[in-house]
């Protein structure tokens, strides 16, 4: 009988996604198929820093068995309980993150904690409910989870033994986790690594890649070739032809200015969370880390210059954009029509790609790979396998494309031409029903509120990712709020009174935590060893 069996994967690309998939398929193939990486040297990085969200460490270093007291000090690893949105609302100062309160003069966060329920109603119902009737005024973030003042305080969301008081993810240099997870693969899995530069792609009569030939002289045959090459998609934009559906249309951001900044983290502590900080054409991210922080001007060219942005950047942080090395960005919106092309599937930045407003790039990379997996093909490449794949990458995609426009499409802001054209670019059905149904009192996804099913459920760490909590978060963190209370409470007022505790078990946890875990930089000082 002929063996169908794939024997022969060669992913072209290292980076975080090619180190990523190596290693995933290292684990995942046990051995049984050849993994070979073709890595250009001196292909240069970003590195200024990146977020993620808390599926990673279930997905992906569980999978690979890393605890994060093993790849976290690798990788200049931090923690991270939310993404702390500044000036989405109104203008506010002019440099608000820089003054070391972080607060600015307008914030809300959109916390990886999870929301209580009673009675089967989200707290955020609730909570709607008294504000509505006048009762209350806090805002939903600070009501509803307990991080909000953990983060406040620069605490760590593990407390002194190392037990995780909610939920988190991470901060890290990417560069860092490139390099740990190739010496994983190639030390601890035999993938093997060739550093050279891709000199032509050979392809069948079928149109399928055969083999990746090199500068140096090498010929790398495969079965399954994946394409990590980042934004220059040389396999499948330009090897394969696909075509590459640029939504610049849903979202005009298209260029970005960076840099790292050192900080003084014994005297201002390190935050645990990402700041998003609206600007005037786009917006800013902070991601600290021990030392240091990464930060970037995400903006769109069509409302400002590459000069104007990387001085309003500068001014931002007061750094000299003469001496302070900046690295300059310019990148696509959208995806590509289809993820996987006959042998060839593209990961990372070669297929797709959105700003990282709510830190998604790790998260496509991991879903890819975990969807790849799932789909794994024998030499016949069976149409019903890729089709799957491609769909459950296209959904994934437009969703979370759909919720970051919504993002820009629902702030407030309309001082400057940026911000008052965003709210006239067209928001996609999906989200539009979306915030109707938020407008209607109703939850908008079923809510994640049982952290054990959650991490249980492998799958579900890939479906309805942004649940009703991040909807609220960022629906009510913007200022739009119901039009009316969810009806089904009218009829529910032992219900009602039976919450009115939760909010007050909030505070109590909130202040306990406050109390008791450790600050982040101390916390972070003694898991890196320094």
């Amino acid at each position: 009988m002929h063996d169908t069996k794939i024997d022969s994967v060669v992913i072209l690309g290292g980076g975080t996604a090619g180190w990523m998939t190596a290693s995933y398929l290292g684990k995942a193939l046990q051995g049984t198929a050849r993994i070979t990486v073709l890595e250009a040297p001196g292909i240069p990085r970003i590195g200024v820093g990146e977020a993620t969200v808390p599926n990673l460490q279930k997905t992906f270093f569980d999978y690979l068995g890393l605890p994060e007291e093993e790849w976290m000090p690798e990788c200049n690893a931090a923690f991270k309980m939310a993404v702390k949105f500044v000036n989405w609302r109104t203008p506010g100062e002019s440099s608000p993150v820089a003054r070391e309160d972080g607060h600015g003069s307008d914030h809300f966060y959109h916390p990886f904690g999870l929301l209580p329920d009673h009675d089967q109603i989200p707290l955020s119902h609730y909570w709607y409910n008294e504000r509505h009737h006048g009762r209350t005024d806090e805002p939903f973030d600070y009501a509803c989870f307990r991080e909000p003042a953990i983060m406040d305080a620069k605490r760590a969301p593990r407390d002194a033994e190392g037990r995780p008081a909610t939920r988190y993810a991470w901060h890290f240099d990417a560069h860092l986790v490139a390099d740990f997870l190739r010496r994983f693969a190639t030390g601890k899995q035999g993938v093997i690594h060739v550093e050279d530069q891709l000199e032509d792609v050979e392809k069948d009569e079928r149109g399928f890649v055969t083999a990746l030939t090199t500068k140096g002289g090498k010929r790398l045959e495969g079965q399954l070739f994946i394409d990590c090459s980042g934004f220059r998609s040389l396999l499948m934009n330009k090897a394969m032809g696909e075509p590459f559906l640029d939504m610049g249309d849903h979202l005009p951001c298209d260029g970005a200015v960076a840099a790292q900044v050192p900080h003084d983290d014994e005297a201002h502590g390190v935050e645990p969370y990402t700041s998003a900080i609206a600007m005037s054409s786009g917006w800013a991210w902070k991601i600290p880390m021990l030392g240091r922080f990464g930060t970037g001007y995400v903006f769109s060219s069509r409302f400002q210059s590459r000069e104007d942005a990387t001085a309003e950047f500068c001014a931002m942080w007061n750094l000299d954009p003469e001496t302070t090395p900046l690295n300059q960005v310019s990148f696509r919106v959208g995806r590509n029509e289809r993820t996987w092309v006959k042998n060839c599937v593209g990961i990372g930045l070669s297929s797709f790609f959105l700003e990282p407003l709510e830190s998604t790039g790790i998260y496509f990379i991991t879903a890819a790979i975990y969807q790849l997996v799932k789909h794994f093909p024998d030499t016949g490449f069976d149409q019903a396998l890729i089709d799957s794949f491609n769909e459950e990458i296209a959904v994934m995609f437009d969703d979370t494309r759909d919720f970051i426009q919504a993002h820009f499409f629902l702030s407030p802001r309309v001082d400057t031409p940026f911000w008052r054209a965003t709210k006239d670019i067209h928001l996609p059905e999906n989200i539009r029903r979306k915030v109707e149904m938020y407008k209607a009192g109703l939850p908008v996804n079923p809510p994640v509120t049982d952290e054990g099913t959650y991490y249980g459920n492998f799958e579900a760490e890939f479906r309805n990712f942004w649940t009703n909590g991040s909807y609220y978060c960022i629906f009510a963190g913007l200022g739009v709020t119901p039009d009316h209370p969810l009806p089904l409470l009218a009829h529910k007022p032992e219900s009602i009174k039976g919450a009115l505790p939760l909010f007050g078990q909030v505070k109590q946890v909130q202040r306990e935590l406050v109390e008791s875990l450790p600050g982040n930089y101390e916390y972070l000082r003694r898991l890196h060893g320094r």
